[in-house]
Formats: C-alpha cells, sequence, structure tokens
C-alpha cells in the first residue's frame, strides 16, 4: 500500500526525536529533550552521548562522513565533509565522532561574505550545532544543522538571526499572552513557504550561457505563445514532470519534508511545491534542502530547475510565498473564530501585526530585495514593491467599524447553492485572495508574497518575528499593571487606538493600479522600487537601535548584511552584462555576420541573372544597421560596467548600476532581440523561447 510505503520512508534519513528517544539513555534523552523544547543549555557529557549515538545510526545508514551544514550570508546552504575514521596505532581505523566535534566546526569564515568582519588574515569562525533542528543524511553525510559566527561572536549566517528573533518573539508573546490568563510552554512561528520554479530541458539549458551562468536569459525575443491562453495553471502534468516530482516527494519525504502540494503554475514550464507548515526554522532549513534537491534531481529526468525570480520576460516570474503564523502550545493565534470582533486577544494580535508592518515596511521590502526580484516585484501575479496590508472582506468590516467606534457583524461562512442538486453545498472561505498583496491575511495566517523564488526566507522572517515582539512588547508594557475590571476596556482602546495610527498600511484594492501607487504616496508609504533604493535602510540608525534593543542583530551584524546585499547586488550584474558581452561577441555577431553574408550573396548571384531581389536587400540592410548597432552597443556596455567596478563604496557601484549599467543591458537586448525576429532559425545559436519554452 501507498501508505505503508510513503510511512515506511518518512523521516527515514533524519535524526529524529523518537530515534533519540530509542537510541539515547533515557536521562540523556530526557536532557536533550529540556535543550531542544525548553532552550536549557547544552551540556558537554551529554553532547558526546548524543554524538556517539548519532555516528552509530549515521553509519548504519551508510555515512561514511559528517559536516556542519550552515547558511552563510550568501543565502544558499554550505558544507565541508569529514569522515569519521581515526586512525590507531596498528594502522587500523576506528570510526568516531565525539562531542566536541558535534558541537563545534572552524570553517574559514574570511572565504564568505562578512561585511568586513573577517579579512583574509582574520580567517578564524565557527560553526555551533543547533539542537533544534534535526541531524539528517545528505548523500551517505551526516549533516548537522549549524549556526555561523565569527571569531568575535558575530552572526555570519541567516540562521542566528532568525533563532534570536524566534526567541524574542516568543518571550514578547508569553507576557501578551499572561495577560489573558493563558501561559503556554512554548509560543512558536509556523511557516509554509509555497515554491516556484522551472523547468527545462537539460539540453536547452547547457546551450545558453546565460542561463548556465547567471540562471535566467539575458536575451530572448517575445514567444509566438506566452501564458494568455491560461491552460498551464493546473493542466495536466506531463509525464516527465511528473516522474521528476514523484522523485523530489519521496525523497523529501526521506529527509522529513511534508512535501504537501504540486501542480502547474500560470507560466509554461513553471511548476509550485508547497509543504505542510512547520516550526519555523525547520521550515526555513527544509526549503533550502528542497530548493537544493530540485536542482540535483531534474538532472536525473533531462531537466534543469531554473529557481531565478524571472528567468523568461513576458511570462510570469517565480516567488516564493511566506505563509506565517504563530501557535500556543499548538493553537494557532491567528485564528480569528466565528466572531472575530468580540475575540479580544485576536484583535490586540492583529492590530500588533498591523503596527508592526507598518512601522517596519522598509525593512519588510529589504529583506526580499535581490537584481532577481527587482524583475519580478509589480507584475504578473507579484505584488508591487509597496508594502500594504491585506484584511479581506471578514477582518476589514471589523477594523473599520473598530476605528470608527461603531459595531460591525463580520461575515460568516456561507453556504453557497450552486444550483445543481447532484454538487454538494460549497463553504465560501470568511477572505478572498489578493494576489496583488505583499501582506495578505488568509483566513488564519498572513501570507508574505513579495519573497524571491531563490531566497533564503530567514531574512523576511527575522523581520516578522522582530516587528511583531517590538508591538507585543508594547501591549504587555502598556496594560500590564492594569485591574482586572479594567483590562477588557482598556485592551479594547489600546486596539482601536492603534488600528487608527496604522490604517494607511490596510489597502484591500488593486496594487498594480497608478491610483494606488499615487494614493500610497498621499498615504506616507514608502516605494522602495529597486534594491539599491532598499538596502540602505538596513543601517538607518532607528532600525540598528530596533534590532539591538530585541538583541536581533547588532550595529556589526547589520552592516555586514547590508555590505553583503550590495555586492551579492553588484557581483551578479558585473556578471550578468559580462555574460551579456560575451554572447554579443562570441555567438550573436558571429551569427548575424554568417546569415547577412548568405543573404547578401544570394542577393549579388540573382543580380546576375537580372532579378531585383528587393526583400533579401532590405534584410541585409536591416541586418547590417542592426550589426553595427549590436557592436556600438556591447562597447558601450563593457565600458559602462568596467565604469561600476570601479566605484569606490557598494552603494555607489549598486547605484551606478542602477542608474546606467542596467539601462545599457536593457538596450543590448532590445537590439539583439530585435535581430532574433529576422534571422533565420538555422543560424541563430541559442534555443528561442518557442523552443525553451514549449518542450514536449
Amino acid at each position: 500500500m501507498a501508505q505503508d510505503r510513503v510511512g515506511s520512508i518518512y523521516g527515514s534519513l533524519v535524526f529524529t526525536e523518537a530515534v533519540m528517544q530509542e537510541r539515547l539513555p533515557k536521562p540523556t534523552y530526557k536532557e536533550l529533550s529540556h535543550v531542544i523544547n525548553d532552550g536549557e543549555p547544552l551540556d558537554i557529557d551529554i553532547a558526546n552521548e548524543v554524538a556517539h549515538a548519532m555516528k552509530e545510526w549515521a553509519l548504519e545508514k551508510g555515512a561514511t562522513h559528517y559536516t556542519h551544514w550552515f547558511q552563510p550570508l550568501t543565502g544558499i546552504t554550505s558544507e565541508k565533509h569529514d569522515s569519521f575514521i581515526t586512525l590507531k596505532d596498528d594502522g587500523n581505523v576506528l570510526m568516531t565522532f565525539s562531542g566536541k566535534e558535534l558541537v563545534q566546526g572552524e570553517p574559514d569564515a574570511s572565504s564568505f561574505p562578512s561585511g568586513g568582519i573577517r579579512s583574509t588574515f582574520e580567517a578564524r569562525g565557527y560553526t555551533v550545532w543547533d539542537p533544534t533542528s534535526p541531524a539528517f543524511i545528505k548523500d551517505e553525510v551526516l549533516c548537522i544543522p549549524t549556526a555561523f559566527i565569527s571569531y568575535t561572536g558575530e552572526a555570519l549566517d541567516k540562521k542566528t538571526p532568525l533563532l534570536r528573533s524566534q526567541v524574542a518573539l516568543e518571550k514578547q508573546a508569553k507576557r501578551l499572552l499572561a495577560l489573558f490568563g493563558r501561559h503556554p510552554k512554548r509560543v512558536l512561528t509556523n511557516i509554509g513557504p509555497e515554491q516556484e520554479y522551472f523547468l527545462i530541458r537539460e539540453e536547452d539549458f547547457q546551450a545558453r550561457p546565460d542561463l548556465v551562468l547567471c540562471g535566467r536569459t539575458l536575451f530572448g525575443c517575445e514567444p509566438s505563445k506566452g501564458q494568455e491562453l491560461d491552460e498551464h495553471y493546473f493542466g495536466a502534468i506531463r509525464p516527465t514532470v511528473n516522474e521528476f516530482m514523484k522523485e523530489l516527494d519521496n525523497e523529501l519525504w526521506k529527509l522529513g519534508i511534508p512535501a504537501k502540494t504540486k501542480h502547474n503554475e500560470v507560466a509554461p514550464c513553471q511548476h509550485e511545491l508547497a509543504p505542510i507548515y512547520e516550526q519555523g526554522s525547520a521550515a526555513v532549513d527544509n526549503n533550502l534542502l528542497a530548493m537544493e534537491k530540485m536542482k540535483l534531481l531534474a538532472s536525473h529526468h533531462g531537466l534543469a530547475c531554473l529557481l531565478a525570480e524571472k528567468p523568461f520576460a513576458y511570462v510570469n516570474g517565480s516567488g516564493k510565498h511566506n505563509n506565517w503564523s504563530l501557535s500556543s502550545d499548538g493553537y494557532n493565534l491567528l485564528e480569528p473564530g466565528d466572531d472575530p470582533e468580540h475575540n479580544l486577544q485576536f484583535l490586540v494580535i492583529l492590530a500588533c501585526l498591523v503596527a508592526a508592518v507598518d512601522e517596519h515596511a522598509d525593512l519588510i521590502r529589504a529583506s526580499v530585495a535581490s537584481a532577481g526580484n527587482d524583475h519580478r516585484l509589480g507584475a504578473d501575479e507579484a505584488p508591487p514593491a509597496i508594502v500594504s496590508v491585506f484584511l479581506g472582506d471578514n477582518l476589514s468590516p471589523v477594523v473599520e467599524a473598530l476605528v470608527n467606534g461603531t459595531h460591525s457583524k463580520a461575515h460568516g461562512r456561507e453556504l453557497m447553492d450552486l444550483g445543481v442538486p447532484a454538487l454538494p453545498d460549497v463553504i465560501r472561505d470568511n477572505t478572498d485572495r489578493n494576489r496583488t498583496s505583499p501582506f495578505a491575511f488568509t483566513g488564519n495566517k498572513f501570507e508574505l508574497r513579495m519573497c524571491g523564488s531563490q531566497q533564503n526566507i530567514s531574512d523576511p522572517n527575522v523581520v516578522i518575528n522582530t516587528a511583531v515582539a517590538e508591538q507585543f512588547d508594547r501591549f504587555a508594557t502598556d496594560l500590564e499593571g492594569v485591574p482586572a475590571d479594567e483590562f477588557k476596556a482598556r485592551a479594547m482602546a489600546w486596539v482601536r487606538e492603534t488600528l487608527r495610527d496604522h490604517q494607511r498600511i490596510i489597502f484591500e484594492g488593486n496594487g498594480y493600479s497608478d491610483d494606488w501607487e499615487k494614493e500610497a504616496g498621499e498615504r506616507g508609504l514608502a516605494n522602495l522600487r529597486s534594491t539599491p533604493e532598499a538596502l540602505p535602510v538596513l543601517i538607518d540608525p532607528a532600525n540598528i537601535a530596533f534590532f539591538e534593543k530585541y538583541a536581533v542583530l547588532n550595529t556589526a551584524e547589520l552592516n555586514a548584511q547590508y555590505i553583503s546585499k550590495c555586492e551579492q547586488y553588484e557581483k551578479l550584474l558585473n556578471i550578468e552584462a559580462n555574460t551579456m558581452a560575451y554572447m554579443v561577441r562570441h555567438l550573436y555577431l558571429p551569427a548575424l555576420i554568417d546569415y547577412s553574408g548568405n543573404v547578401a550573396t544570394s542577393v549579388a548571384t540573382k543580380a546576375k541573372i537580372g532579378i531585383e531581389a528587393s526583400a533579401e536587400k532590405e534584410i541585409v540592410r536591416t541586418l547590417t544597421a542592426g550589426i553595427d548597432t549590436i557592436y556600438s552597443a556591447v562597447s558601450d556596455l563593457e565600458a559602462e560596467n568596467a565604469e561600476a567596478q570601479g566605484k569606490p563604496t557598494p552603494q555607489e557601484q549598486c547605484n551606478y548600476y542602477l542608474s546606467v549599467v542596467i539601462p545599457a543591458m536593457e538596450h543590448m537586448r532590445r537590439t539583439v532581440d530585435a535581430m532574433e525576429r529576422l534571422c533565420g532559425n538555422d543560424y541563430w545559436p541559442v534555443p528561442s523561447y518557442n523552443e525553451t519554452l514549449f518542450y514536449v
């Protein structure tokens, strides 16, 4: 049975709590459970026992090496493999693994982005075991999730700030809930990242240097057919893709990743994978693993997986919808109930979330900023760069009534009679969906739709967690000590005042409209259209003070993040500009010269026998003019890119790329794409959009 098969493989490569309970002595398991579930400090003797059990389990699974698996500021994951072997005096080997090796490693910190915290002559850094994320086996290597810090203790990774933000949020949430008479053991974030991606034939991928080097196409004229017929979304999954998806499910299930939903997305060749919600940091770890597996397993089926935000122009790009909720001992704190207007605890939490997004919209925007995401935001089902909150038909009247001091009956979940007796009635959700909203309430969670498909979602979750912690802190500070008989009235007044103060962030309409951009400006909402505009908010003194107050990021760490993100932006664009120049000089110009020469030869041959060949002459003239324009454009692009590289600071480099190099790249693309429409297909040196997007 399928149930037995899935049950037998699910989590089989994970050192789960069940495995720990089976393999560890009861006192050791109990102590480790306190570390994992209660945040208590880890004793080295416990670590030694855990390491031994972990090693024995891994050897039984065929592992020969272990690695500290961490998330540097590159946004992807890193690993260095060490074998378990230890030499004996007689020349034989033992397989050993100590608590010290489990708890701490030492990668070269200067070889990763550090924003100046580490340099070549200051290379030491540490990886530190995160016992809250289970170890797992990947490719016969025991992978131990870890934090990554510098020699002086600063975070050089994405995981450490995320874990700190979860600690800050839990602390303040417990203060808030205590005022409602609740004292939970744990308050945890739950995240469900919906992952979009493209699959194309591997041979088409390898034939395009832009896809190989940049992950997206830098050239390509509009295909004859795009997504306008809407037939790909939720359409039948082609057999090759289905085989890939089945293998992906199996491999993810083995790693304990709860892959749930898979389907075709809107654009041709685009698909989506959605997991079941998990505890915050585990969801981030598993999303990174899922992306790695997608790229690896695609090759087993003659495919290439593209995770770039906009691999193709003219069709939808790919995002990663970050569904966020908060649970108290398993109870969803964002569940409004049947009568949210009279659910005071929910209204307080809702008001806190609205205020959190409004006060830190700039940081939310910066947290999803990247060169790739700049191509995507604002069109084709991606939300705009203006951050707003969508509440829907159920909550919007409640909020409006609270702000205005009136009463409003919330919409119930209605039954819809479809007029066909054989069809069951449908229960209408309380909340509609708004694909243009950056931060939308969707029944019992909020969905941040701004994340780029290839990004590590730790960044936005760090901001959301810390911003909500700040508002929980504010509520608890304002109402702690209020007499019990006054609490309800004072809390409701607090909710009303908070929603009134932050009502500007709530928007229910079309985020793509020009009217909204104008209205948002009138409301005082920021519109940080590009990454170079967004990144400086990371080092705004007020934002530094905000993160430092809750011990999530300090000044040095924020500067490191800012510089690293700037460098990532300019380095990626430098690679793209160099790749464009390479493709033009080595592929497109030779092809166009060859084709125009052959057409010119045809013109000359026909002229000898008195044939005018007016069409061919016009083609040659157009091609020659295009070749001249392209040659001039590529020289200009190379010069502008060199100028950008010479700018003295990362921010100046980013600004120059945005204002000068990107327009030069766009001009370069337009001229080449115009020639693609004219050039003979047999001469064109790379697969076209028509070929790549519509493979059989």
